[in-house]
């Protein structure tokens, strides 16, 4: 018999804490955390008040590189649940579905039942959210190859599924896009066949207003932005060009070639009140950027779409480290045939993918002085190789040596083999939902009037390789401790305790024997009797 159980349905919370009027979830909550100074350590209450938003409003969203491998996936993805299209393979029929996402795809624990079995619940039942299935979807690419085709190019989906996508697809034609050749490789150029023109200032000025037309033709409540078209190389961070809000205008308005394109699309968003998401490794968050979308009070995320071999690591590492394990040596070989790894084949974006994927163990090397020095890290080496035959289905290796018991030495040698858009494009959704979302939280504390979240969305790197964070804020690169992150803060806008697994009732006899006394035994299964 399983012990686990599962709701599936719409439910209430039955408390003081938690008041559900026509237009919101109103939640007390005492946010409880612990502050050490020198040798005495403090528990620290302070009591909040929570209120999410119910109404979500129709959202689009326009992706920037709409016609890329991952583009074109999103939007069929979204086409063949809506329309529930199925497809034959050698395996048999085909079912459309959200794998991979954790926001459509996933449980958490709500609770235990009477018996004490544990309750699970869909992430997305726990709070109202959008669908995929309903969002509008829009965006810019270099490319002018309608979707259909740009779908076929990709060879991502399944044959029999592309036929019957591509009559919905055919018309969807992409937005001319920004094309900055030097901050892309030269490799690119075969495919920009639909790039505006003018100055940076004149370029910006009509992103701006394929928002506003985005937004008005679909009668949207909310738009969101998202980058998943090429890495492009760093931008240098330059006195005067791009270090405050007023230079980054500034250096926009007269041409600086410094300012990349996503620098571009990003203030571009901001200036509209639409959150923006980097779903690519270069640094389009440059500080001008950051100060703009605080003094806007706009969203932005970043950086880098964390999909495979990153995720793996940051699971691991953080078991090795919490195991007492000391990782020394850290090597990571991919290859792939997209056109992301055709981009990635120069030298300049390969830099920007490199420092996003290194970048991942570092707060978990930090948390444990006992197996590393200060400053002291694993060595870590990442590969990444361009094979055009493999196309969308990467290859990734791994090899981590670590430092065991008196000595000893311990290798972990990993292989990977997956569809690269595949993994990638639920990370898109779940960008996007939990986005959203947090545009309809707000808290307040001491008496303070209701704010949302900061600016920098930090609440999303669950689903990035290199995190964005506020200024002071610690990165969090632990993968159970971001998704525990989202979990715990979707129960306090119920005003439900933190998740624990400490599982009191089922370790002390007295309330196990409660338990017992329903008449409706436990289903777990007795190891003693």
């Amino acid at each position: 018999m399983s012990s686990y159980t599962s709701l599936e349905g719409n439910f209430k919370v039955e408390s003081d804490k938690c008041k559900y009027t026509d237009d919101s979830i109103l939640a007390d909550y005492t946010y409880e955390t612990t502050v050490v100074e020198g040798n005495v350590v403090k528990p620290v209450k302070t009591e909040m008040k929570i209120k999410t938003e119910t109404g979500v409003g129709k959202t689009g969203v326009m992706l920037v590189g709409l016609g890329g491998n991952n583009g074109c996936t999103c939007v069929a993805g979204s086409i063949a649940n809506k329309l529930g299209i199925t497809w034959e393979t050698k395996e048999g029929t085909q079912k459309p579905n959200y794998f991979g996402s954790v926001m459509m795809a996933s449980t958490v624990k709500l609770g235990n039942d009477a018996s004490g079995n544990s309750v699970y619940t869909p992430m997305n039942n726990m709070l109202p959210m959008v669908h995929p299935n309903d969002i509008v979807w829009g965006g810019w690419d270099i490319s002018k190859m309608n979707l259909g085709d740009a779908m076929k190019r990709s060879k991502v989906l399944d044959v029999n599924l592309q036929e019957k996508l591509y009559p919905h697809m055919k018309d969807i034609m992409p937005l001319p896009s920004l094309y900055f050749p030097d901050f892309i490789a030269a490799n690119q150029g075969e495919r920009a066949d639909n790039v505006l023109s003018g100055t940076k200032q004149e370029q910006m000025d009509v992103i701006r207003k394929n928002i506003q037309d985005f937004k008005a033709d679909n009668k949207l409540d909310k738009v969101i932005l998202l980058w998943t078209a090429n890495t492009e190389r760093f931008a240098s961070i330059e006195e005067g060009i791009n270090d405050t809000s007023k230079n980054l205008l500034d250096s926009i308005a007269r041409n600086e070639p410094e300012i990349s394109p996503s620098t571009v699309f990003a203030t571009a968003s901001i200036l509209e009140g639409c959150t923006f998401i980097n779903g690519s490794p270069q640094n389009t968050f440059v500080p001008g950027v950051v100060e703009l979308a605080s003094e806007k009070k706009v969203f932005v995320a970043g950086d880098d779409f964390k999909s495979g071999q990153t995720k793996m690591k940051s699971v691991l590492i953080d078991f090795l480290v919490g195991a007492g394990i000391k990782p020394v040596s850290i090597v990571s070989y991919n290859h792939l045939g997209n056109n992301d790894g055709k981009n990635l084949s120069a030298p300049s974006q390969f830099r920007s993918k490199e420092i996003s994927k290194s970048n991942v163990v570092d707060d978990m090397v930090a948390s444990n002085t006992i197996l590393f020095e200060e400053d002291e890290h694993p060595d870590h080496v990442v590969v990444i190789k361009y094979v055009p035959y493999v196309a969308d289905s990467k290859r990734a290796m791994d090899e981590y040596t670590s430092e065991i018991f008196m000595g000893g030495k311990n290798t972990i040698v990993m292989h990977n083999t997956c569809e690269d858009s595949l993994l990638a494009t639920p990370l898109i959704y779940d960008l996007v939902i939990l986005g959203e979302l947090c545009s309809r939280m707000s808290f307040s504390y001491d008496g303070r009037d209701f704010e949302g979240f900061h600016p920098v969305l930090s609440l999303l790197s669950y689903m990035l390789k290199a995190p964005l964070v506020p200024n002071g804020a610690p990165v969090v690169n632990a993968l159970f401790g971001q998704r525990c992150a989202i979990v715990n803060v979707m129960r306090a806008c119920l005003g439900l305790a933190p998740d624990n697994f400490m599982t009191l009732e089922h370790r002390l006899s007295s309330m196990l024997d409660a338990a017992n006394s329903t008449g409706e035994p436990s289903s777990k299964k007795a190891r003693m009797e």
